[in-house]
């Protein structure tokens, strides 16, 4: 029979591995891990640079976040900074966004695979929510206030509405991974390249093939920037 102390032992051992898998990035092991974009190294992120190379300058970037955004066809403009923008973030597991509203303006329904999201509107109001998993297909959703703040889960679908006909919207988003990914609905499903069989979708969605066929003839496009 195991002693109490081996037990404990085990308790730690199973709660700190728990604990990595459920981590969005891995986890440093060093101040940082500037990332060498140039290295033909494939890894799970970047390699690093030789810290003796490594200057402010890898942890900063101008990007003039207070400065409005032109939006595009679906009223919406996401300017990501993640690790492609600043290379300090590598291994970090953070990132953030501004996302600019236009009135009647959305960010279509999308999701995040590799981060949890946290947004705080910053000016105008925002209808929000999110869709659980499959069995249940639970709606969360709530209208947002300047200050206010919400949070989707990783790999939910969720969406940002201005309902607002007449007054632009700003939110600022941070999410837990150096590089979340984006997937919104629509570009992938109808503007996959090479396209999904028009038979597959049709049934999937229970509608004609010419109803397919004119979605996947539509421009869907990318509002991350």
């Amino acid at each position: 029979m195991a002693s109490p102390s081996s037990i404990c032992l085990l308790a730690v051992l199973l709660a700190l591995v728990s604990w990595q898998a459920i981590a969005s990035d891995p986890s440093p092991l060093q101040d940082f891990c500037v990332a060498d974009k140039h290295s033909p190294v494939l890894v799970n992120g970047f390699t690093c640079l030789n810290p003796k190379d490594v200057n402010a300058d890898h942890f900063f970037k101008a990007a003039m976040l207070d400065t409005p955004r032109k939006t595009n066809k679906v009223g919406s403009n996401v300017t990501l900074i993640n690790v492609m923008q600043i290379p300090g973030l590598n291994t970090l597991g953070i990132s953030m966004a501004r996302i600019d509203y236009a009135p009647l303006g959305q960010n279509p329904p999308h999701t995040h695979p590799r981060a949890t999201e946290i947004l705080t509107v910053l000016e105008g109001t925002l209808y929000v929510g999110f869709v659980t998993s499959n069995p249940n297909n639970t709606l969360f959703s709530k209208e947002l206030n300047k200050g206010d703040v919400f949070v989707f889960p990783e790999g939910l679908i969720h969406f940002q509405f201005n309902p607002n006909p007449h007054q632009p919207a700003v939110a600022i988003a941070a999410l837990s991974s150096q590089n979340p990914g984006a997937i919104t609905i629509a570009n992938a499903v109808f503007g996959s390249k090479p396209p999904i069989s028009d038979k597959i979708l049709a049934k999937a969605f229970q509608v004609e093939k010419g109803t397919i066929d004119w979605l996947q003839a539509q421009f869907w496009e990318n509002n991350h920037y």
